[in-house]
């Protein structure tokens, strides 16, 4: 009883130095990196690859920092799936699922929510990086997409809009589905779980579990989008991918829940 106390109570101080450091990196990088790189004569598009490729190197850094304290530990299969991803689409069960993909990828570019640049922690990034801002505008987003791609970019996106309330099944908007049909981008699925869950919706920072948590990450076959696509009717190509994509998730992540074994890592 008294080690699994300790054992705790070191998570929790991992969990809060965890925190910390991205807060730090969070004002540190457009402070004192990001200015660094507008000083170098270049483009704008080599300067959001330049910062993209930052970002992916604190991200891949902060993980192994997770790893190292004992916050967590995590398993990840075939990231080299990834090497040549469009459009990689995750469900989303946790508030580092997006961490864990970008230090992975790095020409990443994500969809984000128009109220993250309100943080002074994510603002910074968000813009150096060049993400796109899902500020509501559908044809917008579609738009922008399409500018990532033909950057080379890999757009990150996850269909549910949110992170999964643990329990209960996955609902996926269109969103996702929408830009891969008007983009014509084919998928590279990424099936994420983690146990026990942590850092879902419900869920405060310290609010630390009480065995460490075990991430694992599968980067599956790519999906052609190709059979979706009906020129006259995109809306309900968009809607047939999302009916498909929201079965295929639930049935791929039910499948490897049963048969997942081992918590090992996995470095890439």
């Amino acid at each position: 009883m008294l080690v699994r106390k300790l054992n705790h109570a070191w998570r929790w101080l991992g969990t809060a130095f965890s925190f910390f450091i991205f807060g730090v990196g969070g004002i540190c990088l457009p402070l004192l990196v990001f200015p660094t790189l507008y000083l170098l004569p270049s483009s704008s598009d080599v300067r959001e690859q330049r910062a993209q490729k930052v970002i992916h190197k604190t991200f891949r850094f902060y993980i192994r920092l997770m790893r190292f304290l004992g916050v967590l530990d995590y398993k990840i299969e075939a990231p080299e799936r990834l090497v040549n991803a469009k459009l990689i689409l995750a469900n989303h069960p946790s508030l580092i699922d997006v961490v864990f993909l970008i230090a992975m990828v790095p020409n990443a570019n994500c969809v984000v929510k128009s109220r993250l640049l309100k943080n002074p922690f994510m603002r910074g990034p968000i813009k150096a990086a060049g993400y796109i801002i899902n500020d509501e505008a559908a044809e917008d987003v579609i738009t922008a997409a399409r500018d990532a791609f033909n950057k080379q970019h890999a757009l990150i996106v996850f269909p549910e809009g949110t992170r999964t309330t643990p329990n209960t099944p996955l609902a996926m908007k269109r969103g996702a589905a929408n830009i891969a049909i008007r983009a014509q981008a084919d998928i590279t699925p990424v099936l994420i779980g983690c146990t026990p869950t942590t850092l879902t919706k419900q869920d405060k920072w310290y609010q630390v579990p009480e065995t460490k948590v075990h991430f694992w990450m599968k980067v599956q076959d790519e999906i052609k989008i190709a059979p979706y696509i009906e020129t006259d009717n995109p809306s309900r190509s968009a809607r047939n991918l999302t009916k498909d994509l929201t079965h295929y998730f639930t049935e791929e992540l039910s499948r490897y829940e049963r048969h997942k074994t081992g918590t090992e890592t996995a470095d890439y």
